[in-house]
């Protein structure tokens, strides 16, 4: 009979997916709500774009997956328990968000379940403080970043196209939103992407006691995290895409670009650095970066409230689900 750790090990899986496929059902607003906001694709091309180039970022530059998977907790604190305790937190909270038309972050919502599962198995030691202070410093870094970028950007294109007809610009940035559009989701995939795949990596350390895992991520790994996420992509959250490109402000083709240009550039760099961010978070503040140009009353500041309202509460509440699942699952087994 297999042991119990088999099951275990394959019910981690199966809440990867999942997560995986709320990740892309949440966050392809983030790629795509600009593009179809101004009308520059429509749904259904803009969805094919946003799955293929998202697959692409999430099977290339495994940096963020190995910090999530062995950055945040000490090597004692890392379950099987602890893993589906953090899962089933963030893939609750994520469900009711995209109910509701709220983007968030689900990298910071699964770093919160984690953290406090941790701390709920083994004690406030159980997390590596150095990483997590990195992580919870892009939480304000990554926003601020996007909010400036998208302004600048959306001011140089401002000055650089300022005695252009009217139409000319909107042809020229119709044409270019489609690039800007599949370098979000390459950069999306590269960045949130890499969410499921550290958690079935983890989880695979744990069952095989090899922590030369992380160095030879097995390929398997990666094709069913970035077709999960694609997947759920493809389906569409769309409540949160008429949030993200119609409700924080009105989108012309060159806000458009501005903002997933700048956005997308932002958690390159991150990616690169090894940094989970939020893409909600860097999408969502270059919209109003963008939107401010125009002037402040053109960004619904309410909407934009009810965003950062979200960003807030996904710590405390998939850090006390985290905490509170860890607990029942260590006091059951």
């Amino acid at each position: 009979m297999p042991d119990s750790s088999l099951y275990l090990l394959i019910l981690i899986v199966i809440l990867a997916i999942g997560f995986g496929f709320t990740n892309g059902l949440n966050d392809a607003a983030n790629a795509i709500a600009t593009a179809i906001g101004t009308r520059a694709l429509s749904p259904r091309a803009a969805v094919v774009l946003a799955s293929l180039f998202n697959f692409a970022g999430a099977a290339t530059g495994l940096e963020v997956a190995r910090t999530i998977g062995k950055g945040i907790l000490i090597p004692e604190a890392i379950s099987y328990l602890t893993v589906i305790a953090a899962l089933a937190s963030v893939i609750i909270w994520t469900g009711l968000a995209t109910y509701y038309g709220l983007p968030v972050s689900l990298t910071h919502g699964f770093i919160a379940g984690l953290a406090a599962a941790g701390m709920a198995a083994v004690g406030g030691g159980a997390v590596v403080w150095g990483v997590m202070g990195r992580v919870l410093s892009a939480v304000v870094t990554a926003p601020v970043l996007g909010f400036v970028g998208g302004f600048a950007v959306m001011v140089c294109l401002y000055w650089l196209f300022w005695r252009s007809p009217p139409e000319k610009v909107r042809s020229i940035f119709s044409n270019l939103q489609i690039p800007a559009a599949a370098f979000m989701a390459y950069s999306h995939g590269k960045n949130d992407g890499q969410m499921p795949i550290g958690v079935i990596t983890m989880a695979l350390v744990i069952f095989y006691n090899d922590t030369s895992l992380w160095d030879k991520i097995p390929w398997w790994v990666i094709i069913i995290s970035a077709l999960a996420i694609s997947s759920g992509m493809a389906l569409g959250g769309w409540k949160v895409i008429k949030t993200v490109g119609m409700k924080i402000t009105t989108l012309r083709p060159i806000h458009g670009f501005a903002a997933q240009a700048s956005a997308a550039t932002v958690i390159e760099i991150a990616s690169h650095l090894g940094m989970p961010v939020s893409t909600t978070h860097c999408v969502s503040s270059s919209i109003m970066g963008v939107g401010a140009t125009k002037r402040l009353s053109a960004v619904r500041w309410g909407i934009a409230g009810n965003i950062i309202t979200a960003w807030i509460l996904t710590f405390p509440i998939c850090g006390g689900l985290g905490y509170l699942f860890a607990w029942l699952l260590h006091a059951i087994f």
